[in-house]
């Protein structure tokens, strides 16, 4: 499957973010209630993010669900 922009554009985001707030792909997994290897995939735009999990994600590190789109 073909990455679209906005896969893109989240992966790059979140991969942003997470180093920001200075953690892991496990630590970041282990948060949002989700295992590392699927933030690896949704970093390198290969998987498709559900609603649920954007928000789990967003609270995970503590931002707006916005902030992962902007």
């Amino acid at each position: 499957m073909l990455a679209t922009p906005t896969r893109k554009q989240l992966g790059k985001k979140l991969r942003e973010l997470r180093k920001k707030a200075g953690l892991s792909q496990e630590e970041l997994g282990f948060r949002a209630g989700l295992h590392r290897t699927y933030i690896g995939a949704i970093e390198r735009s290969e998987q498709n993010v559900s609603v649920d999990n954007v928000h789990k994600l967003a609270k995970a590190l503590k931002i707006l669900v916005k902030e992962l789109f902007g």
